[in-house]
């Protein structure tokens, strides 16, 4: 299973393409391939969007579901989604708005 991910081009921010078709600044409402057509789908999203200067650095990364949230399977990724793994009060971890609902 895949995702796509980015850095948004206005502020850097790391953001995943989702379900909703909009940029996303938590790694869970990420739209999952988990096939090569829908890996291509991604990929063709992230081309347009890198070309239409909405974001840079689109990667699709694997993933793993673990209680149906997707979890990079790349340490890198996982510092990417959640913050530096130093300080937990940097970061998107330590941003509530974007904490995932329990």
């Amino acid at each position: 299973m895949k995702i796509l991910t980015a850095n948004r081009l206005t502020d850097g921010e790391a953001v995943w393409y989702a379900i909703d078709r909009s940029w996303a600044e938590t790694i869970e409402r990420s739209e999952i391939a988990a096939d090569k057509e829908a890996e291509a789908r991604l990929e063709a999203v992230g081309k347009a969007a890198h070309d239409n200067n909405e974001v840079i650095d689109v990667n699709l990364i694997d993933v793993e579901l673990v209680d149906g949230v997707p979890v990079p399977t790349r340490l890198r990724e996982r510092i990417r989604a959640a913050g530096p793994s130093n300080r937990n009060d940097l970061g998107k971890q330590a941003r509530p708005e974007l904490v995932r609902a329990a």
